[in-house]
């Protein structure tokens, strides 16, 4: 069979899914249709409908797109028997109940943004930065029962270097996962379905790390962990949903503070955990188990975020604080 004959139909989201959409489009492969989230409220009182990135590109493609709120609906799932898939593709979307993901002939695959088994859940790219990996990757594999567990087909892989953020990684996630979205394409339509069940790549579950959603309470920074791990966590939620802290004023008044951007300082001092250091002017450290954090980027709740010369320029109070 021919990439124009074979039926594909998309399912994706965010940002990081269109860039594999666009791969499929420009180069010529037959996208029938793409599933994407509903239009999300946004605004003061919620009065504007956005659409999701993915959306919004298959628009401007004119692809036909089916934004379901329940993907048993029966309404949905005759629209979506209606399109004749050949294969599905999933990146970055949710959760499909086996009446989706059985449906087409070729089955489901998915692009998950780890070196699976490793990273399965919600927040690969978070979890791989955060824990200090050098090597992440992308997967595509077919979907089953339980999340992120299906036969793995291809693997990429991408060195992450000491420097890199969560937004520098996803980036090139992003693009290396849409090479690897035609590859696969490319493999089946060649009839090269054999693919590899998870457990060959393990021994014993313990040594599989998670990769579970991120909440608010997950990203507030523990200053009693070593400095090395502090770094780690700043950058693996930089840019985004970001790394948090409470700084506390002489008189016991806590105010949010989120960190961005840090360098990590290793000397041997003799003040508490917590203690900030600062010429008023150009650095602030804060002194942490194997040396010194320096804050490069920062944002004070209710403010934008600033580089650390701007925040001194309106901020040189900051000494006389601690962090909690």
């Amino acid at each position: 069979m021919k990439k124009e004959d074979l039926r594909i139909v998309y399912m994706g989201t965010p940002d990081f899914a269109v860039e594999s959409l666009r791969a499929l489009v420009e180069g010529g492969y037959n996208v029938v249709g793409v599933i994407t989230m509903p239009d999300k409220p946004v605004g003061r009182h919620g009065s504007v409908l956005q659409a999701s990135p993915v959306k919004q590109y298959a628009v401007s493609k004119g692809l036909p797109v089916l934004q379901p709120v329940k993907l048993k609906d029966e309404a949905f799932l005759s629209e979506l028997r209606a399109l004749e898939a050949d294969l599905q593709i999933v990146v970055a979307f949710r959760m499909l109940p086996e009446v989706v993901w059985n449906m087409p002939r070729l089955g489901t695959f998915n692009l998950h943004a780890s070196l699976l088994p490793q990273y399965r859940g919600a927040a690969p790219i978070n979890w791989a930065v955060i824990n200090g990996d050098t090597e992440t990757g992308v997967t595509t594999f077919f979907l089953t029962h339980e999340i992120d567990t299906g036969k793995i087909i291809r693997q990429k892989h991408l060195p992450i270097a000491d420097t890199d953020d969560v937004g520098t990684v996803h980036d090139s996630l992003m693009t290396m996962g849409a090479g690897l979205v035609l590859e696969t394409v490319d493999l089946l339509l060649e009839g090269k379905t054999d693919a590899i069940p998870q457990e060959e790549f393990y021994q014993d579950s313990v040594e599989l790390r998670p990769a579970p959603k991120i909440f608010k309470e997950t990203c507030r920074i523990d200053w009693h962990q070593p400095l090395k791990k502090i770094y780690d966590f700043i950058r693996g939620l930089s840019p985004y949903p970001a790394a948090w802290t409470e700084i506390i004023s002489p008189e016991g008044v806590p105010t949010v503070l989120k960190v961005y951007q840090a360098e990590k300082h290793p000397a041997t001092h003799n003040l508490p955990v917590g203690t900030i250091c600062t010429d008023k002017k150009s650095y602030v450290d804060i002194a942490v188990e194997g040396g010194y954090l320096r804050l490069l980027s920062l944002q004070l709740a209710g403010k934008k975020r600033l580089s650390i010369t701007e925040f001194l320029n309106g901020f040189k109070q900051i000494g006389e604080y601690t962090v909690k």
